[in-house]
């Protein structure tokens, strides 16, 4: 007997569990407010400043590759509880750091926390979640992603607007600390995985946890049956590893969905989106402001996504965005072609003045040389400096249509379905493994592409850069429409089944 409804115990248990998502966008962008004062305060070069921004990744990649073992072994809910000490840990350590060693260090301690949460929080919640609002409950990890980066924006533009002065920076980082303790306290009364506690042969507990989460002894008892059971064959198969014949077409839906998500250039065109505005002949205010642009645009089709998950589907979901991608990178990368050589005079100027410098993410402070002052025309401030730049308004604003139906496509897509998908595919045994597999290729393939971006555009120009993005998700489409199977509300103990993986 499935589950009838959704419990407000359940529903407040994966809020809380979602929140490690709001930390994760929170850690990850905060930075962006913050790297002029670390460069001064630091006498940092460019590329220390660029491994300085960085730095955060590698804890990422990390957290992301190890967490399954505290996961497994000790649980999802104290692993959740590490997580949050993690993000205290490096908010307070980012804003009274001694030198600059130890700044990297308590960034890097934020990033084993975002690895983490990026594995565990959709982990736990679909272990908790009935089969009907599953995807919409994962999806909330997605959703506190995308909002924690807003809240990043604001949170430094209202310190910037305290006038602090030489401790703006320190208050940017430091007041991570006041959710990632609020996180840590939400998350005490929240269960543990019951079916993590089958897997430790803590029965009682399950089932009265099953009793808790249903709110139906009948559904309650036959849900406890069927993880029981299930995990009772896993044992009696022998111990479980992730690596082998049995699991090979999970391994490869993992790593395909992981590595099309950053394949299809999100994170390298969100890092670099006033870079590339600039490029097409916006202003230097616009270019700061078209971004805000897309980030709204990003957290408002996340929340449309969530809506219809559970009644469209994943594998609807990603053919949806598949299309937007192709459609959105061809637009941008055919009028980077129209206007080629308008653009090639445009990289040429931006790199001999070195106006705009970007470092993963973040613009730091332009600085317009003597020349750039003697051939600009004026222009009202924030306008699109045509005149200047030679590049038509209208191949801006084509650039920003572009990349908005970008953004809302992987919001509505990849963005949405890929946490989700993760957390789903893999069997109670091996699904910790699964999804931190999945979640190490995400961060390795963000790495690299993100990394390229920057030399690629200087050697091949943005047009061959968003074709060739284009391209990427042109197999993605073939991927989803040939090999990617449908996961809407079928039952965590189906799921094997219903993909086709045998019993050893």
């Amino acid at each position: 007997m499935a589950r009838e409804k959704t419990t407000s115990f359940v529903v407040r248990s994966s809020i809380v569990a979602s929140l490690g998502g709001l930390l994760f966008g929170f850690d990850t962008a905060v930075i962006s407010g913050t790297t002029d004062a670390l460069k001064q305060v630091f006498e940092l070069n460019d590329w220390q400043l660029g491994f300085t921004v960085s730095s955060a990744l590698i804890g990422t990649i990390l957290g992301a590759a190890t967490i399954q073992f505290p996961t497994n072994r000790y649980g999802r809910k104290p692993t959740l509880i590490a997580i949050a000490l993690l993000y205290l840990i490096s908010a307070i350590g980012s804003a009274f750091p001694w030198n600059w060693s130890s700044f990297l260090f308590f960034r890097f301690i934020g990033g084993i926390g975002v690895g983490g949460a990026s594995v565990v929080s959709p982990l736990y919640t679909a272990e908790i979640a009935p089969p009907k609002r599953r995807g919409f409950l994962v999806a909330l990890t997605q959703f506190n992603i995308v909002f924690g980066i807003l809240v990043a924006y604001v949170s430094n533009f209202i310190i910037a607007g305290l006038n602090l002065g030489d401790s703006e920076w320190r208050w940017m980082f430091g007041v991570e600390a006041i959710p990632a303790f609020l996180f840590g306290v939400a998350l005490i009364p929240n269960p543990e995985s019951p079916r993590w506690l089958v897997t430790k042969e803590r029965f009682d507990e399950a089932r009265k946890l099953f009793q808790k989460l249903v709110g139906n002894d009948e559904a309650a008892d036959a849900e406890f049956n069927a993880v029981k059971e299930a995990v009772a064959e896993e044992h009696n198969a022998g111990r479980e590893i992730l690596f082998c014949r049995r699991y090979a077409k999970l391994i490869f839906l993992a790593i395909c969905i992981a590595a099309f998500n950053q394949l299809s250039g999100i994170n390298a065109i969100l890092y670099y989106a006033p870079k590339v505005f600039q490029l097409a002949g916006a202003s230097e205010n616009m270019s700061m402001f078209f971004p805000t642009i897309i980030g709204l645009t990003n957290f408002v089709v996340t929340m449309l996504a969530l809506l219809v998950i559970d009644k469209f589907g994943r594998k609807t979901l990603m053919l949806v965005g598949s299309i937007g991608y192709i459609s959105s990178l061809c637009l941008v990368g055919i009028l980077f072609t129209v206007f080629a050589d308008q653009f090639n005079a445009q990289m040429e100027k931006l790199s001999d003045s070195s106006s705009v410098e970007i470092v993963e993410g973040d613009v730091t402070t332009p600085v317009v040389t003597a020349e750039d002052a003697s051939t600009s025309t004026p222009t009202e401030e924030g306008a699109v400096t045509e005149e200047a730049s030679g590049i038509p308004k209208i191949c801006v604003f084509g650039v920003l249509f572009g990349l908005m139906v970008f953004i809302a496509s992987h919001g509505f897509g990849q963005g949405a379905c890929i946490w989700v998908f993760l957390s789903e595919i893999f069997p109670n045994s091996v699904r910790a493994q699964g999804q931190a597999l999945g979640c190490f290729t995400h961060w390795i393939m963000n790495a690299v592409v993100s990394g390229l971006f920057p030399p690629l555009l200087a050697m091949l120009g943005p047009s061959l850069i968003f074709f060739g993005f284009a391209l990427f998700m042109c197999l993605q489409l073939l991927w989803v429409i040939f090999c990617m199977p449908e996961t809407k509300q079928v039952p965590l103990e189906e799921m094997q089944k219903r993909l086709g993986i045998a019993s050893k």
